[in-house]
């Protein structure tokens, strides 16, 4: 089965009931409002095609989020003080694709935790639905090919496909959410807190995993730091938020 790609707010769904067409003659001069209407619709639609006519973070980090004078280490942990992250921000538009799996509790409520980001910061969110094993490893590489700012993880099931993914694309950002991975490249950042640092299968994690843990408050603020690590050019790093 393949991938099921949607789109991030979506409008009415192909089972919404809709009314019969009609054809209704317009004056002149409404029809040409209309088709200009349209017409403005259409250029201010979301094309991925062409990157950003600018920078795609607005803000910077604060002090505190990592240690004052130093550069984390590729695969180092950081603690970021609580705050120091909310000063910077993507900016409208945002590219954003969420790739998750499974219907699990804690992937359900990562998967919420980015739709309800998405729709406070006016990112363009793109979801893709891995439903089956045979599905990872081509959902992540449709998410990469629709060259978005940021390709968002959620679910465990993609913690090791992501990971053979990841390193071919080293121009793509990517971020794990609950989760990490155990040799990340410095295109992958992870946002973990304890109960929550699956590593991928046979591998140990740095704390026991509780599914109880991925709370509403504990996902936001998980979502929120790692977003402003990716930002912020602190990259490849795991953003330990206890």
């Amino acid at each position: 089965m393949r991938p099921r790609p949607t789109r991030t707010p979506a409008g009415p769904s192909a089972s919404t009931p809709t009314s019969t067409a009609r054809a209704v003659a317009l004056p002149v001069g409404a029809a040409l409002t209309l088709g200009l209407a349209l017409l403005a619709g259409c250029a201010s639609g979301s094309d991925w095609s062409q990157p950003h006519p600018g920078p795609v973070a607005v803000g910077a980090l604060a002090v505190g989020f990592v240690a004052p004078d130093s550069t984390p280490s590729p695969e180092a942990t950081i603690v970021p003080e609580p705050g120091s992250w909310d000063a910077i921000g993507p900016r409208e538009g945002y590219r954003v694709v969420l790739v998750t799996s499974g219907d699990d509790a804690p992937t359900q409520a990562l998967v919420t935790a980015v739709q309800d980001w998405a729709q406070a910061e006016d990112v363009d969110l793109r979801t893709i639905v891995a439903e089956d094993p045979d599905d990872l490893v081509p959902s992540i590489a449709e998410a990469v090919a629709l060259r978005g700012d940021l390709v968002i993880s959620a679910g465990d099931d993609l913690v090791d496909p992501l990971a053979v993914v990841s390193a071919n694309h080293l121009d793509q950002q990517f971020l794990v959410v609950g989760a990490e991975i155990a040799e990340p490249t410095g295109n992958v950042t992870a946002a973990d807190w304890s109960g929550a640092s699956f590593r991928g299968e046979g591998l140990g994690s740095a704390s026991t995993y509780d599914p109880d843990s991925f709370t509403p408050e504990r996902c936001a603020t998980a979502l929120r730091a790692g977003v402003a690590a990716v930002l912020g050019g602190v990259t490849g790093v795991v953003v330990w938020v206890d």
